[in-house]
């Protein structure tokens, strides 16, 4: 069973001059699910994040993000939700538990439940080696999570990944997944990627989008349904690129 859309959108339309970005989408987001957003470069994916998270406003439009509209609510929305963007969002000259320190203290609240939930966040990431090192010392998988880490400090309800592992190794990616996986049961989650086996793995619900427009959303079996294909690397080319070479 569905739990309540805790994102709405509606007809939401961005222009940008003579570009239209995002083109008439509709679609929901349950509460709890892991969703992800699929599609090339300048497919619309980057933009609708922005627009989720508060940082530009639609052309035209709906969107209702647990019962705030975007228009008129952005700063409830922004306490509610918390981003991790492809650049790592953190305090290179920092050390780990200064810029865990720094992000739990944005908000206003008792020493005691700062660091209760750093100290969650530390266990959650196994950070402990970690905390007296400059962010700038550590490897680039190592930086990512504190990344995440970082938006999951003062618990969102909402947690965007842009790109998550973009970049990273092999081993460093599945740690991530395995993070992230884990992450499922306490808020929800919009994820995009560019790693079709990350979105095949992870998530329950995905949405393609071609030219800002929905091409497709559902389980990974109802994509495949749509495309009339057996492999999602089938589906995702022909639904994200109009059955052309995903190189030209």
């Amino acid at each position: 069973m569905k739990n309540n859309p805790i994102i709405k959108v509606n007809h939401l339309i961005k222009k940008y001059k003579d570009v239209t970005a995002i083109n008439d989408l509709s679609l929901e987001v349950y509460e709890g699910e892991l969703f992800s957003l699929l599609g090339v470069n300048g497919a619309g994916k980057s933009t609708f994040l922005k627009i989720l998270s508060c940082l530009v406003l639609p052309t035209s439009g709906k969107v209702i993000i647990d019962n705030f509209n975007i228009d008129s609510d952005s700063e409830q929305i922004k306490e509610i939700i918390a981003i991790s963007t492809q650049e790592t969002s953190i305090s290179k000259n920092l050390t780990v538990k200064e810029n865990l320190e720094f992000y739990a203290s944005l908000v206003d609240e008792s020493t005691d439940t700062r660091k209760e939930r750093i100290n969650n966040v530390i266990e959650k990431f196994h950070l402990e080696s970690y905390l007296n090192k400059k962010a700038k010392n550590l490897s680039g998988g190592w930086q990512r999570k504190l990344s995440i880490a970082l938006a999951l400090v003062n618990k969102p309800k909402i947690l965007f990944l842009d790109e998550p592992t973009l970049g990273l190794d092999v081993i460093s990616r599945r740690e991530l997944w395995q993070i992230i996986n884990s992450l499922k049961k306490e808020m929800t989650i919009i994820l995009t990627t560019h790693y079709l086996e990350e979105a095949e793995s992870l998530s329950d619900r995905i949405a393609i989008l071609n030219s800002g427009k929905l091409k497709a959303i559902g389980t990974k079996k109802e994509i495949l349904d749509i495309a009339k294909v057996d492999k999602f690397e089938d589906a995702f080319i022909a639904l994200a690129t109009d059955g052309g070479n995903l190189y030209e």
